[in-house]
């Protein structure tokens, strides 16, 4: 269900407050750390997953170490 908030000032940035029930359904708190990402239909917000990330960093490295056969795999 859709749910409105304002833009407010923090120094020199800007911050939205984000109301309890979507805190509840992220299921984070206030500190933690979450996810945006833009998507075509607009921004989308996930809890950070230090493991997830972490794991998406061994999959880049190892990646670009193995870049040209991965391409010659992928023809």
């Amino acid at each position: 269900m859709p749910t409105t908030t304002k833009i407010i000032a923090i120094g020199n940035s800007a911050g939205i407050i984000l109301p309890k029930e979507t805190l509840a359904r992220l299921n984070v708190a206030k500190g933690d750390t979450i996810c945006l990402s833009e998507t075509p239909y607009g921004a989308h917000l996930t809890p950070y997953d230090n493991e997830f990330e972490r794991k998406l960093e061994a999959t880049e490295r190892v990646m670009r170490k193995y870049r040209d056969a991965l391409l010659k795999l992928a023809e």
